[in-house]
């Protein structure tokens, strides 16, 4: 540091101190070594080549590793850590991407303290370990394949082949660099030794190895420790320590030493034979043959997985076996390596296939004297539907192929062979000792055979029959030898009366016990017309037309009971009749009659409607009206004129002429009664629902009774959290919204504005302009209207402010006049109240209709003009002269 940032940082300090003896809180010791960092980062940013005003303007891609080095030198110098370090810059504003690039540029880097550094009273401020030329590791491993080829790899049957390479990448087998430091691991150049003498003397030191495998002690000298493991070094550097040391000799010393290691170096191994990637690897030191491996991808598909050689100063020091790692957990042979190692992979062995019923069902390579029971073993074991007694096996003999089988009792005698084809079979899908009841009884299903099981037996092991047993025919679906089958008939009421005998069942007999509604048609009743539920619904015997009618739901409001009748099937000779009408009289309130009329099955009760009932029909008017909203239509022939006068008449501001009726068309789709009905409960239901109160017994009854006719629901205090409840809102939902939703793709009006001259009907109510309301039929008064649109072929298309006494060419002139395309004879003006004039020709003359406020003029537009081709002109030219010619021949 030159001796103006000397200077400068004395006086910052002394200015801190004085600081501290004012203030009643000093400043921490945390920041001030960020305050002196950063100063110290500003008075040598000149030593940098770059010209740099501030740390968040730095770009880490362009710092050396020797600018970059000092930087964190600094940092060390002022007390901060890495992390310290990059916490400052991120406080500073340097960008988070920048602080990602320095953080790995810190990783992988090497920090030089030099040869070595001064005793101390405390290494708590030595970083962890770190793994030196981290990204030089990572650059040499396996780089990601594409998906085609990771898609072979992944279908290869290859056991263990997706150890060392797989999609994920998740197994990577990378040294855990915050384990104790095994005391056999060889020191060799790049590793940092800690040395700490404690006790009497205390004293620490960080060094690394050097190329000549010497580690540097400040005032001590060089110490030779290259190929010496960490015991043996930690040995030779106490007999020298103990030189200047005295209390580390001694059968009682005062004063210990350790030895361990810092920063990890790096070494190189070289993997050849089958691998994916053969070549040298830098690797970790902590690292071993199943890291090595990893890094070249593993074996290929040619490689050996049984018989994986390290070779070390050109001999073989090590044979691991992989199968042992993925069978049993065991890495086996756990070499830690060393630089210039070599791990040969050769071809593989031998190699055995096993499928069928085996939880593994892979390709295996064998070795040695490996039986049957052994490549079981590597497939997992059998599954639960494998036939354990027998396995089959294709081998190879040196001409052809022959069939074996190995039984249970011989897995483990029996010697694999390269080439073998093991299959497992599964169980069969048959019984031993099945029978099968179905039908009326309580419990149908499956029951073990037993000999002497006969068919009254096996009734009572099903608990017994149910009431709708029909017993005077029950079947026995019987297999016989060649298993074809045989059905046999009983009289179960006879056996069980004893006056049949029993009879024997046997295995893969089924016993059917029909149903007396198996062998009739299902009867029903239904009903139709004024009723809340119409449908069909289940006959009961003795049921009453008064009975059907409280099943529907109960009769509507517009069902009249003096109208009611079935309609009962017959059976005519002659088959002119088809069904009997039966009048009912309904009495009012449902209730009990002396003579009530008994339904039989697929009859039909009708209600029909009562004569003369509608439901109310609502008009709307709006606008410039004293009372505007809705109206019920009080009378058929209810017409404009009285829903004025209904509304309070026009308002003052009212403007008559423009009054328009929008009446619906043959298109418009309206509710029907019954959704008309259903969306009013379902409103009615919401509301009770949004009430924060608890709701009265009433209330409550009154919700479960919507819930039931709505949704089928009976509990309403589950209501909103039954999933069927709410698919059943939604359906109800969607059929009320699809009365309104046309299902043709053209698109139809459903309104339509019908002219209406509304100063005539209040002029003469009752007349021929005074029209009938129809219901959904909107009335609107505008307010006076001072502007006319002008809407075509105009040069500009504008809105323009209505003139008294102006006519239609004075809006065309203010709208920039006709454009070339313009029609003109055919300009037309649609009034307020939605009435249309056109223009009238009159020889070369046109009359314009007259303008009103609120009027629009519309001017179309000409087609398009075609051009005349040279041979249409040609043909038209032909003809001419043709025609001339015929008449000058008819002319003389």
């Amino acid at each position: 540091m030159s001796d103006i940032g000397v200077s400068n940082v004395a006086k910052l300090y002394g200015h801190q101190k004085k600081l501290d003896m004012i203030s009643p809180r000093p400043m921490s010791r945390f920041r001030f070594r960020y305050v002196m960092f950063f100063l110290m980062v500003m008075l040598s940013i000149n030593a940098l080549p770059q010209s740099i005003e501030d740390i968040s303007s730095i770009k880490v891609d362009d710092l050396s590793d020797q600018q970059l080095q000092q930087l964190v030198d600094r940092a060390s110098q002022a007390g901060l850590s890495e992390a310290e370090l990059l916490q400052m810059a991120q406080l500073r504003g340097v960008p988070t991407s920048e602080i990602e690039k320095l953080r790995e540029r810190l990783s992988g880097m090497v920090l030089m303290d030099g040869q070595g550094i001064g005793t101390s009273s405390s290494s708590s401020s030595r970083n962890p370990r770190r793994q030196l030329d981290f990204n030089e590791i990572t650059r040499g491993m396996i780089p990601p394949q594409s998906d085609l080829e990771q898609m072979d790899i992944d279908q290869l049957p290859y056991f263990g082949m997706d150890l060392f390479y797989n999609k994920n990448r998740r197994l990577t087998f990378e040294p855990n660099l915050n384990l104790a430091t095994p005391r056999n691991y060889v020191l060799g150049p790049g590793d940092q030794v800690l040395i700490d003498v404690y006790g009497q003397s205390e004293t620490y030191y960080e060094t690394p190895v050097t190329p000549e495998g010497q580690i540097l002690l400040e005032n001590i000298g060089p110490i030779s420790v290259s190929g010496l493991s960490l015991d043996e070094a930690t040995k030779v550097i106490r007999n020298r320590l103990s030189v200047f040391y005295t209390g580390l000799k001694g059968n009682n010393p005062n004063t210990f030493l350790q030895v361990n290691l810092g920063n990890i170096r790096t070494i190189k191994v070289n993997l050849v034979g089958e691998v994916r990637l053969p070549g040298t690897f830098t690797i970790s030191a902590f690292s071993n043959v199943f890291n090595a491996l990893y890094a070249a991808g593993g074996p290929n598909a040619n490689g050996s997985m049984r018989k994986v050689k390290l070779v070390r100063n050109q001999k073989e020091i090590a044979e691991i076996d992989l199968y042992d790692f993925l069978i049993n957990g065991d890495p086996g042979v756990n070499v830690t390596l060393q630089d210039q190692d070599i791990i040969l992979v050769p071809p593989y062995l031998a190699r055995v296939s096993l499928e069928g019923a085996v939880k593994r069902p892979k390709v295996f390579e064998i070795r040695g004297e490996e039986t049957f029971a052994d490549v079981l073993k590597f497939a997992g074991g059998f599954t639960d539907r494998a036939f354990k007694e027998k396995v089959g096996v294709t081998r190879m003999t040196n001409k052809e192929k022959a069939v074996s089988d190995v039984y249970s009792d011989q897995f483990s005698m029996f010697l694999v062979k390269g080439g073998d084809h093991y299959k497992v079979g599964e169980i069969l899908d048959r019984y031993t000792n099945r029978v099968q009841v179905k039908g009326a009884v309580f419990r149908p299903g499956n029951y073990a055979f037993e000999e002497g099981l006969s068919l009254t037996k096996l009734i009572e092991k099903s608990e017994g029959l149910r009431g709708e047993a029909f017993l005077k025919r029950v079947t026995i679906l019987r297999t016989k030898e060649d298993l074809s089958t045989r059905m046999i008939q009983v009289n179960l009421g006879d056996i069980m009366e004893g006056t049949a005998p029993d009879i024997p069942i046997a295995r893969e007999d089924v016993v059917h016990v029909p149903s007396i509604y198996e062998i009739k048609e299902e009867v029903y009743v239904k009903v139709s017309g004024e009723v809340l539920v119409p449908g069909t619904y289940a006959y009961s015997e003795d049921m009453t037309s008064e009975d059907l009618i409280l099943m529907a739901g109960g009769l509507k409001e517009s069902a009249s009971k003096e109208d009611i009748e079935i309609a009962r099937r017959v059976s005519g000779q002659g088959g002119r009749e088809y069904a009997e009408i039966i009048p009912i009289a309904m009495g009012e309130d449902l209730g009990l009659s002396e003579n009530p009329k008994t339904l039989l099955p697929f009859d039909h009760l009708i209600v029909r409607r009562k004569t003369n009932f509608s439901l109310e029909r609502i008009v709307k008017i709006e606008g410039q009206v004293k009372a505007p909203g809705e109206f019920a239509i009080t009378q058929a022939e209810e017409r404009i004129s009285s829903l004025i006068q209904r509304s309070g008449g026009l308002t003052a501001f009212a403007y008559p002429k423009g009054a328009t009726l929008i009446r619906r068309t043959e298109f418009f789709k309206n509710q029907s009664e019954t959704v008309r009905n259903n969306n009013n409960l379902l409103n009615l239901l919401e509301r009770l629902n949004k009430d924060n109160v608890e709701p009265s017994e009433a209330q409550r009854q009154m919700i479960d009774r919507i819930n039931r006719y709505l949704f089928g629901s009976n509990d309403s205090a589950e209501v909103e959290m039954d999933q069927s409840v709410i698919e059943a809102r939604e359906r109800l939902l969607n059929d009320i919204s699809a009365t309104r939703e046309g299902i043709n793709p053209i698109q139809l009006r459903e309104t339509e504005a019908v002219a209406i001259n509304l100063e005539a009907i209040l002029a003469n109510p009752g007349s021929k302009y005074d029209l009938i309301l129809e219901e959904g039929d909107i009335l609107s008064v505008p307010r006076e209207l001072q502007t006319v649109r002008l809407r075509g072929d105009v040069i500009y298309p504008t809105t323009i402010r209505f003139e008294n006494f102006r006519g239609l060419n004075y809006y065309i002139n203010k709208a920039g006049g006709f454009n070339v395309r313009a029609k003109r004879k055919r300009t037309y003006v649609i009034y307020a109240n939605g009435e249309v004039a056109r223009t009238k020709n009159y020889l070369f003359f046109n009359a314009f209709p007259k303008v009103e406020p609120g009027s629009e003029i519309i001017v179309p537009t000409k087609g398009p003009k075609i051009p005349i081709r040279p041979g249409d002109l040609v043909g038209i030219t032909t003809g001419l002269a043709t025609l001339a010619l015929v008449i000058t021949q008819i002319w003389n």
